[in-house]
């Protein structure tokens, strides 16, 4: 077996391949990663952000654009709204982090912020975790560390992630700050934007639990994270804290079920390339040689949903229906499998899901029988 640096070497150029040698990689953010943990099953969108693949631009490629993503209007006031909230070196984040984490310790006079800068995500992954063993051997101060630069391994393959900001508490333990543009009304926020936001900051702190666990006195990454948002209908910033250990278990969970990506690579064909510059039929080929495990969610969290739904419906699988329903039926993978076991032509009658499917069709059939004398003729 091949030293592991001569494999992690062969599995780039073997994702560069698949991406395009004249294709640029884009980075595996937090609120993909989430997703991606969402659908573990779903190997075609594990090797796509896995080779760096631009889904949305892929999309286009093949005939089904996508509508996922953010409007340019909301990131622009997104990014108005960070610079705002960590101005005059975090002091109001600080003081957020504070009166909402940590009343317990001395209030923060001034912050500590180290630069991050550094050559390459490689780099600057490195630079983070100096500065986050530094600021945590400092005892008794506040840090703030503005975008630091995090790895996870994911299904082999490092993704590199940026959090808005990570604060080092006076007694050393870490806090991720998530930073969003959407309104907490009388305190509350949209519970499902706080649950994606909850969802993304999970990735956060499992990477930064990583980091913990190389230092030699790991410190303690705390599972409730700082959720900034504006206040009501103004601009101006204020937080809660979310406890995200819910989120954390179960994306831990499902990144561990994910296929490592050299072996979903190893069994695509010899020639494989996601490139949008190709003809639309060898492109269309390429992404169907990688099977794809689609459900409704995904329309709100991968941009390849419209493209995998089509091929759902002209495959007549029944995963369109929703996970649940899913889940009800067994064996039963495809529309017409469930029909056929519903009137009595195929399906093991001992197979619950069948048994009821046969009871669900009788008990239609007396319904329409016992209605349709009541039902007064057209004239």
């Amino acid at each position: 077996m091949p030293p592991p640096r001569t494999r992690e070497k062969a599995l780039r150029q073997r994702l560069a391949e698949l991406r395009g040698p004249e294709v640029q990689a884009k980075a595996l953010a937090a609120r993909a990663l989430a997703a991606l943990a969402a659908n573990p099953g779903c190997r075609r969108r594990a090797i796509l952000d896995g080779a760096g693949v631009d889904k949305a631009v892929l999309a286009d490629a093949l005939g089904s654009p996508s509508v996922f993503g953010q409007s340019q209007f909301a990131f622009v006031r997104g990014n108005a709204f960070e610079a705002k909230v960590k101005a005059d070196g975090g002091t109001e984040l600080l003081r957020l982090a504070h009166e909402k984490l940590d009343r317990a310790a001395e209030p923060p006079a001034g912050a500590h912020v180290p630069d991050l800068t550094a050559q390459g995500p490689h780099g600057r992954t490195a630079r983070t975790e100096m500065a986050l063993r530094e600021a945590t051997e400092a005892a008794g101060a506040w840090t703030l560390l503005d975008h630091p630069m995090l790895a996870l391994d994911v299904a082999g393959s490092p993704a590199f992630l940026e959090p808005d900001a990570v604060v080092v508490h006076p007694d050393g333990s870490w806090t991720v700050v998530e930073i969003k543009s959407f309104p907490m009304l009388d305190g509350a926020a949209d519970p499902a934007k706080v649950g994606a936001a909850a969802r993304q900051s999970a990735v956060y702190v499992l990477a930064l639990e990583q980091v913990a666990a190389r230092l030699e006195s790991a410190p303690r990454v705390r599972h409730r994270i700082l959720l900034v948002c504006p206040k009501d209908f103004s601009n101006l910033p204020t937080a809660s804290a979310v406890d995200v250990r819910k989120q954390r278990a179960v994306t831990a969970r499902q990144l561990a079920r994910l296929t490592r990506i050299e072996e979903i690579a190893d069994t695509l064909p010899e020639g494989t390339c996601f490139s949008p510059e190709l003809p639309a039929e060898r492109l269309t080929e390429a992404v169907e040689s990688v099977p794809a495990s689609y459900a409704p969610e995904c329309l709100s969290a991968c941009e390849l949903a419209f493209h995998c739904r089509d091929r759902s419906r002209a495959e007549g699988a029944v995963t369109r229906l929703g996970r649940p329903v899913r889940a009800e039926l067994g064996g039963l993978t495809t529309v017409g499998d469930v029909l056929a076991a519903a009137r009595g032509e195929a399906g093991d009658p001992d197979d619950p899901a069948v048994a009821a499917l046969r009871r669900a069709a009788a008990l239609r059939a007396e319904a329409l029988a016992t209605a349709a004398p009541e039902v007064a003729p057209c004239p």
